[in-house]
């Protein structure tokens, strides 16, 4: 209670009976006693030293009772909340009373005695002429019939002298707080009055409670003259004459002002190492203390990084970058946070927790929320994603759903191929889709309209990626390795049956659509589109003998495997073949490309699994043990996993090439799989099957009995899996979070390339990319007096105006391989400096040299080959100076 505020004593009211005749009851109420203030502190208080000075009280001691030796009853009231402060010249009242206001011209008031309290309580309340006290209402009048009293009323009896000193009270040594002697009769008389009535009793006899109430000023002040050990002695004397209860108040008011947060108080560096030693579930409970020390926590980068590492969550492979900056974009595009919410979670956090529950709800939540719906009728459903909170299936049906995975439903529809759609990509609102009418479509996933249709391929488009600029190595020449970002715009690669893979360049939202020769006619072959006229279109990579199955493409490196039996790296800038991997014995069915180890995977009806070395061109490890078709093949920053026909799927260290784990469980050839560092989803002979990840062993069957599992996926919370059921073909959803919202909870999709919005780095990009173009074309022009004028004036493409026996391949020496590779097969520059006919042919096709009339004006509005400062130039062998 601070010094300027006022308690005040509220008297309960008293009951005089009287039996004569009748029985009449009177009461009476009093107005509340203003006890006197405390003494202010002589200066300004440092609450450093005085904690408790300005501390308020518990509720218990802002209000409670005084009995006092003659029954009567009080109420003590503070006036820290303000609703029981009495103001000096406020007009107050209550049932049966009102107080006088007093003069407005009165200087302040002074502490009083109780002796003065009461005379000034006896003054304000005698009776006027009329039978009514001054300033005080009757609580009950007596009847206006009621009858005589049969005798006189006796005389009141002559009151105590008030003290303020009882023999309870404690001694102190500090003068009595005595005021001015009391009249010899402080109370009011009997009212003139025909009735009779009785006096009024005295309404309370002091005793030491209301003495230490009438002398605690004085007794603060002299408290706060003694020296400190002084003050500690008598403190402590006091303490040990007091009860339990009242030891329990002090500790409620003295603990919270007494503690001390750390956390606010030490350096970062400090709080970050004193957290390190606490388990996870400790800091967890800390995090809830305050939001100081919930800020604190959840802020420290170091403290969740040896989290992640102690619950063995870290899987490097830089896969805790790209989930930083992930959630760094995503909290931009949905302008996270609010300026009234609290600051953002450090990414390692966020992280933790999605981690954590992905591992932990997987495995221990065995009935998560489930939802099946029909699609695509009784169609195989070829592809199926999970974009942004929409699932994405297509089906050899032609056609292309997007659900809702919340409620099922049907969101679009997407028609337009003429065939199956067996390739599928998804970046942001934009879908990219490969199908055996040999077309490659691009969707507005927003509205549902095919923006693109780019012709060219001469057969079934089998596989698809779209490649998102990254920071990648790039050696010199001076065999300096610096970093780059490949490729400067998000580029499509197709791989088709018809032996060679396409690239193109994705085309942003808001730019000028294309629909290639025929694709709004069925009479006319889309393969008949000439591609020097789609602007989008970049590089055709013609080398494979057979149909490409599978490509894997990150940065500005491309694998791809054939049916041919090799498998290709390419660069996807310059169109160059880097190298032709020979090996395996049969069909190639599956390739991934590991950056990180700079390496790649490709699994082979020859029942084995190859790792490369991209560096070398090298066959680093064969992984056998699958006996029949490895077609399907994943691979995370621990674990490389193979499914084959064989009905097992093995897991794979990636960098020794052992097998961890056999997966055995199915009775047939494994349809469908996926994993992450928990736990392997795998369809087969009409079961779904959870594995965990780590020991090989089933977590639990998601889908049992039916006849087959077509697709299944997940990512974060949910997981979907396409099925075919005796009637129909049926999506299967859980959701592993049981439906509750968690921001935090923030999925990692497989491969680690992230669907985030990449708006302000790509017009970056965009700048640099029209500087590169302007660059190389002042080299790529061709001045007359080169000679061979005329090809350019025609607008011939390099490659049809050059023979075969222009230029001279050079055998080259191949590092030490397991396998055998063919002559030529390199496509590296030959001695004279030119590249070899296919990597030129590879580098100029679709791109005219000429100012050809019907192109020209389109290849300049967007570039179709000059991103790359590296692309060898390309110039006329007859005009070669020397």
């Amino acid at each position: 209670m601070s010094a300027h505020q006022r308690p005040s004593l509220l008297l309960a009211p008293s009951i005089n009976t009287t039996t004569v005749v009748t029985t009449t009851t009177t009461t009476t109420t009093y107005a509340p006693i203003p006890l006197p203030s405390l003494p202010p502190p002589p200066a300004p208080k440092d609450t450093q030293k005085y904690p408790l000075l300005n501390a308020e009280l518990p509720p218990s001691l802002r209000q409670f009772p005084l009995v006092f030796p003659n029954g009567a009853r009080a109420t003590f009231a503070t006036s820290e909340d303000g609703s029981d402060a009495i103001q000096e010249g406020e007009y107050v009242g209550g049932k049966g009373w009102h107080m006088v206001k007093p003069d407005e011209a009165a200087g302040p008031s002074k502490p009083v005695g109780l002796v003065e309290a009461v005379e000034r309580y006896g003054r304000k309340r005698s009776y006027s002429v009329e039978g009514m006290m001054e300033g005080v209402e009757t609580a009950m009048e007596v009847g206006k019939h009621t009858p005589p009293p049969r005798k006189k009323a006796k005389a009141a009896p002559p009151l105590p002298k008030l003290s303020t000193v009882s023999a309870a009270a404690p001694p102190s040594p500090l003068p009595s707080p005595h005021g001015s002697p009391p009249p010899q009769n402080i109370w009011p008389s009997a009212p003139p009055s025909g009735a009779s009535s009785p006096q009024p009793q005295l309404p309370i006899q002091p005793d030491a409670a209301l003495a230490s109430l009438m002398s605690l000023p004085s007794l603060v002040s002299h408290f706060a003259s003694l020296p400190a050990a002084l003050q500690s002695h008598v403190l402590i004397t006091l303490l040990r004459h007091s009860p339990l209860p009242v030891l329990r108040t002090l500790h409620s008011v003295l603990t919270p002002t007494l503690a001390r947060d750390f956390l606010t108080l030490l350096p970062p560096e400090l709080v970050s190492h004193i957290l390190s030693f606490l388990p996870f579930e400790c800091i967890a409970r800390a995090s809830r203390v305050s939001k100081s020390w919930r800020n604190i926590i959840d802020q420290d980068p170091i403290l969740w990084r040896d989290l992640l590492r102690s619950e063995r969550l870290w899987f490097g492979w830089d896969s805790e970058r790209a989930f930083a900056e992930a959630l760094v974009r995503r909290r931009r595009r949905i302008n996270f946070p609010s300026p009234s919410s609290l600051p953002l979670s450090n990414p390692y956090k966020v992280l933790f927790k999605s981690r954590f529950l992905t591992r932990n709800r997987w495995i221990t939540n065995h009935e998560p929320k489930h939802l099946a719906f029909p699609a695509h009728g009784r169609s195989v459903v070829t592809c199926l994603l999970l974009s942004r909170g929409r699932i994405i299936s297509a089906s050899d049906d032609h056609s292309i759903h997007v659900y809702s995975p919340v409620t099922g439903q049907l969101l679009r529809s997407l028609g337009g191929h003429e065939g199956g759609v067996w390739a599928l990509a998804a970046t942001k609102d934009t879908l990219v889709s490969g199908s055996t009418d040999r077309t490659v479509r691009i969707w507005d996933l927003s509205t549902g309209r095919c923006t693109h249709i780019f012709g060219g391929h001469t057969s079934t488009v089998r596989c698809l990626a779209i490649v998102k600029p990254e920071w990648v190595n790039v050696e010199g020449d001076n065999g300096v390795v610096r970093k780059e970002k490949w490729p400067k715009r998000p580029v499509i690669v197709t791989g088709s049956r018809d032996h060679s893979l396409r690239v193109w360049t994705l085309p942003r939202p808001g730019e000028p659509e294309y629909r290639c020769y025929g694709a709004d006619e069925t009479d006319i072959d889309p393969a008949d589109e000439d591609v020097d006229d789609n602007p989008y279109h970049k590089l055709h990579l013609e080398g494979h003998d057979h149909a490409v199955r599978a490509l894997a493409a990150r940065g500005r490196t491309l694998v791809s495997g054939s049916y041919d039996s090799t498998v290709r790296v390419w660069d996807i800038i310059t169109g160059a073949c880097k190298w032709v991997l020979v090996g395996h014995t049969q069909k190639v069915y599956s390739v991934v490309l590991d950056s990180v180890r700079n390496q790649a995977c490709s699994g082979s009806m020859d029942g084995t699994v190859r790792v490369w070395n991209l560096q070398t061109g090298e066959c680093q490890h064969t992984l056998t043990g699958h006996t029949s078709l490895v077609g399907l093949l994943g691979l995370s920053p621990s674990h490389l996993v193979s499914a084959a026909a064989d009905s097992t799927l093995r897991i794979w260290d990636p960098d020794s090439g052992e097998v961890r784990h056999m997966l055995a469980a199915h009775v047939g050839a494994i349809t469908c799989f996926q994993h992450d560092e928990f736990k392997v989803l795998s369809g087969s002979d009409g079961t779904l099957k959870m594995w965990d990840v780590r020991d090989g062993t089933i977590v639990r069957d998601l889908l049992t009995n039916i006849i087959g599992v077509w697709q299944v996926v997940f990512e974060g919370r949910w997981c979907v899996a396409a099925s075919n059921r005796p009637d129909a073909t049926v999506l299967d959803v859980w959701d592993f979070g049981n439906g509750e919202e968690d921001e935090d909870w923030v999925g990692e999709p497989a491969g680690g390339i992230y669907d985030e919005d990449m708006t302000e780095d790509e017009d970056e990009d965009e700048e640099m990319e029209q500087a590169d173009a302007d660059a190389m074309d002042q080299d790529l022009d061709l001045d007359p007096s080169d000679g061979d004028g005329d090809l350019a004036d025609e607008g011939v493409p390099f490659a049809d105006a050059i023979d075969d026996d222009s230029y001279v391949e050079q055998e080259t020496e191949w590092p030490q391989l397991q396998e055998p590779v063919a002559a030529g097969s390199s496509h590296r520059t030959s001695s004279v400096g030119r590249p070899s006919r296919q990597a030129a042919s590879s580098n100029v096709k679709g791109r005219n040299v000429g100012p050809s009339s019907s192109t020209a004006g389109r290849l300049r509005a967007l570039p179709i080959n000059d991103e790359t400062p590296t692309r060898p130039r390309m110039r006329p062998v007859g005009g070669r100076r020397r």
